[in-house]
């Protein structure tokens, strides 16, 4: 219903989803909670003073029945709740494959017929360096983009193993579930069977193309860009949220993939998958290196990740015990290919 007019709205109308409700009742629980003192107690009336009501109003009862019945005829109406879908690892090795074989060499100034041509000049060399650095920190640190934008050179240390291996630690400053500290780094070695999930390889390609440009290496490692191929050599000019999901969704056209389905949660999500059934991860260890609550207060946080009909198709029901199914890629350190390994 059109809350102006009383009336249905046409069906050339877009519909708010029931997310808008959930992000709307939080608004109005944080001003009531926050700005009007009122907390976050459940809204009743006070035992002791008939006619005298404490707590917070967005969190009283009939908001509570309210949000679940609207959910309830949401789901009726046919609105279905979806999250992006999980970036995968045959995406990331195309995206790899195009992104780091893209002409090195300057292409001068892109004009607009010359951009009607060729699309995919839209980032040269450079920026498409970048952009695979923050695609394997993002998927393998399960890093929301907010956090991983603000990755600065300082937070980054190059070291090596008592064995001789070089590795990256990597210290982020800032987490939304970690805001008053305490956030464990991040251990990240070479792949070298996997290259287009090897961190130590992205960033020493991004270290070189920086050092090369003249960049002092004392801010934001996620450059603004500038141009075609160019990024800014000013250390507090980061990548904004907006023009990354732009280079993103261009950069997933260059490979022929549609990029509607995808969004900023998508490498979280899809890294999230990677630990659980390429890597075959304990959930215990995934919550752990995921930064989640160490308690397992919401195991929903880890599952709502996992599954999810937006992602790519699992096996067919009828394949699930079939001993005729296909094998899976072998594993790099034993060998196998069975779906059991």
């Amino acid at each position: 219903m059109d809350i102006i007019t009383g009336q249905p709205k046409p069906p050339s109308t877009v519909r708010a989803k029931y997310g808008t409700a959930q992000k709307m009742r939080a608004a109005i629980s944080h001003k009531f909670g926050r700005d009007y003192s009122l907390g976050a107690q459940p809204w009743m009336e006070n035992p002791l003073v008939p006619g005298k009501w404490t707590g917070n109003p967005s969190i009283s009862v009939v908001v509570s029945q309210y949000m679940i019945s609207l959910r309830r005829r949401k789901v009726r109406s046919g609105d279905v709740v979806t999250s992006a879908r999980a970036m995968d690892e045959a995406t990331m090795k195309k995206l790899y494959e195009y992104n780091t074989s893209f002409d090195s060499q300057p292409i001068g100034t892109v004009t607009k017929k010359r951009k009607a041509d060729h699309p995919e000049y839209w980032a040269g060399h450079a920026i498409r360096n970048m952009l695979q650095l923050l695609y394997t920190l993002a998927m393998l640190c399960l890093l929301r983009f907010d956090e991983a934008l603000r990755i600065c050179w300082m937070d980054v240390t190059f070291e090596k193993t008592s064995m001789g291996i070089l590795r990256i630690r990597l210290d982020l400053p800032f987490r939304k579930t970690h805001q008053n500290g305490g956030i464990a780094p991040f251990y990240l070695y070479p792949n070298l069977d996997k290259p287009w999930l090897c961190p130590v390889r992205a960033f020493s390609a991004w270290w070189i193309i920086c050092r090369n440009a003249g960049i002092d290496m004392n801010g934001f490692v996620f450059r603004k860009k500038i141009g075609h191929d160019r990024f800014s050599d000013n250390g507090t000019d980061g990548m904004s949220p907006d023009s990354f999901m732009e280079c993103f969704r261009k950069n997933m056209c260059d490979i022929k993939v549609d990029p509607r389905p995808y969004g900023t949660h998508s490498f979280r999500r899809g890294g999230c998958q990677y630990l659980a059934i390429e890597l075959r991860w304990p959930f215990r260890n995934i919550c752990s290196w995921a930064g989640w609550a160490e308690d397992f207060d919401n195991p929903g946080t880890l599952f709502k990740y996992l599954l999810s009909w937006n992602d790519n198709p699992s096996p067919e029901r009828e394949d699930y015990f079939n001993p005729g199914r296909l094998a899976a890629y072998p594993c790099m350190a034993c060998g196998r290919t069975c779906h059991c390994a």
